[in-house]
């Protein structure tokens, strides 16, 4: 299914992007506050449902109870909380003592379905629409019924859905298209199949299947799929007078606005408190390098071929469901963890937030080999709560127009989009060897990586470079972007061609890729 809410802001954006900036003005108002724990901060999370549903009329859903119900559970979300349900007497602020220690993490899981805000969509049903069933002659539906679940009342087809498989063969040959198939919007983008029902018809998550691509989060129509944020600890960190460091995915080109303004990011990072901002696609860079060297050395004589590993979901998803060929996954550090890396070699006490468009980040960042290199994740409509918490318009900061960023090569700026990191290899691995040929073949979307990875397993592929991401388009349709999907991909481009580099090779920092090696113990991030 098209990812069609993309890029409109519905009332549902209006609500997530409310609760992101409500709860962050109160952690810059409590974090300063040695008394923070107490009673003020405390009823200020109780208040806030109805400040953002005010009034006793339902706005959204069939009650106004309902939703300040789940407004509450998507603020513990926010707030790196569990969800509590509406079974007994809850408290928004239950737990925050241990979700304000600034080297906490959330518990698992980190997507969650909030269960009393779903409707219980139907799933893989195929009914008839009365209004657009003709009643012909010929029955072509019943005729092609393999169940004979298929029979006219009252001169109108009806499907018995005891018989009915949901081969769909009816709906294919209506003339009138008057048979629907009915899914659910969060299982039908889920590219894991990770998303079922619960004994009441609710969406339930397998989380052994699932790798946090997110794609459920945007695609819920009534806001009952989230995510736990760290937008409190980042908060509580800076408050309290840590270094916190923040480092930016190459996504972030148009988030916030205008065409790039690097000047005006710093300056926004600043304001909110953070000590330093860099360039996540400096990592990419070195990312590049060090995958076009894997690729040199192993493919084909090692290994029939070699998939990328930046985007965490898919590598997941390669290695959950094809172990055998595991190995073919590049073992490189991400870019996440290369940046990471090069900005604590001259700031080894500093807290470093990875900024992005991607939650299966979080749970990355999650894994015990990275926790060491990345503090805290969040995503850009979480630091955008942020920066409308602390009455930041970004298009009005001043941009001292300083080239602290231009050290990123025009590759590693376009690893945000789709086709980006392949190409960045392919560029560093035709410096090395001018005369090698490399094929390259991407997918977007796990359901279509799922079957690249198979043709490749099955020779389809023989000593191909391979690049999968879990998100169409690539990191610019991330689950925490802010803006269009075409529109990200268009700027990207625009702000990776302004680049002094053309190639990851050209990057002033390209030596660091030697010093950034894996730790002995091979364990790498993208695993």
């Amino acid at each position: 299914m098209a990812d069609t809410m993309r890029g409109v802001y519905t009332n549902l954006t209006d609500i997530r992007r409310r609760v992101f900036a409500e709860v962050a003005k109160l952690c810059y108002q409590a974090g300063g506050n040695p008394t923070w724990k107490a009673e003020y901060l405390d009823q200020r999370l109780e208040d806030l449902p109805y400040e953002i549903i005010p009034g006793d009329v339902a706005t959204h859903r069939e009650s106004v109870f309902l939703e300040r119900a789940t407004i509450k559970e998507r603020m513990r979300l926010c707030l790196g909380l569990d969800l509590q349900g509406v079974d007994g007497p809850i408290r928004v602020s239950d737990g925050m003592e241990e979700a304000a220690l600034s080297a906490s993490y959330h518990n698992p899981p980190l997507i969650n379905v909030i269960k009393f805000a779903c409707n219980a969509c139907e799933d893989n049903v195929y009914r008839v629409s009365r209004s657009a069933c003709q009643g012909c002659l010929a029955h072509p539906c019943m005729q092609i019924c393999p169940k004979d679940a298929i029979s006219f009342k009252h001169g109108k087809a009806f499907i018995d859905h005891s018989k009915c498989i949901a081969c769909g063969r009816c709906a294919q040959v209506c003339p009138y298209s008057a048979v629907h198939h009915h899914v659910r919007p969060c299982a039908e983008v889920c590219g894991m199949k990770a998303i079922g029902s619960d004994e009441h018809g609710r969406a339930d998550i397998n989380y052994d299947k699932c790798v946090s691509c997110g794609q459920c989060l945007i695609n819920c129509p009534f806001g009952a799929i989230a995510d736990k944020s760290q937008i409190a600890q980042v908060i509580f960190s800076i408050v309290g007078g840590n270094e916190v460091i923040a480092i930016v995915a190459p996504a972030f080109v148009g988030q916030f606005g205008g065409k790039g303004n690097v000047g005006k990011l710093r300056n926004a990072f600043a304001t909110l408190g953070f000590a330093g901002v860099e360039e996540v696609a400096i990592g990419a860079d070195l990312c590049a390098i060090e995958e076009a060297d894997m690729f040199l050395d192993e493919v084909p004589e090692k290994l029939p071929f070699m998939g990328t590993s930046c985007c965490p979901a898919w590598s997941s998803m390669a290695k959950m469901e094809f172990p055998k060929n595991a190995d073919c996954i590049s073992m490189a550090l991400t870019p996440m963890v290369l940046t990471a890396r090069m900005v604590r070699q001259n700031h080894p006490d500093a807290k470093i937030v990875f900024v992005g468009p991607c939650s299966a980040k979080k749970l990355e960042a999650m894994r015990e080999s990275v926790r060491s290199e990345v503090d805290f994740v969040l995503t850009f409509e979480e630091m955008a709560g942020m920066m409308k918490a602390r009455n930041i318009d970004y298009l009005d900061l001043y941009d001292d127009n300083r080239s602290d960023f231009e050290v990123a090569s025009e590759d590693g700026r376009n690893f945000a989009v789709s086709g980006g990191v392949a190409n960045a290899v392919v560029n560093v691995i035709h410096e090395r060897e001018p005369d090698r040929e490399v094929k390259v073949f991407n997918a977007e979307g796990l359901n279509n990586c799922r079957k690249m990875l198979r043709d490749a397993v099955r020779g389809k592929y023989p000593g191909y470079l391979l690049e999968g991401m879990a998100c169409p388009g690539g990191c610019v349709a991330g689950p925490g972007t802010l803006q269009a999907i075409n529109k990200s991909t268009a700027a990207v481009k625009r702000y990776a061609k302004k680049s002094p580099h053309k190639h990851a090779v050209d990057n002033a920092f390209r030596s660091l890729i030697h010093q950034l090696e894996r730790e002995e113990d091979g364990v790498a991030s993208a695993e």
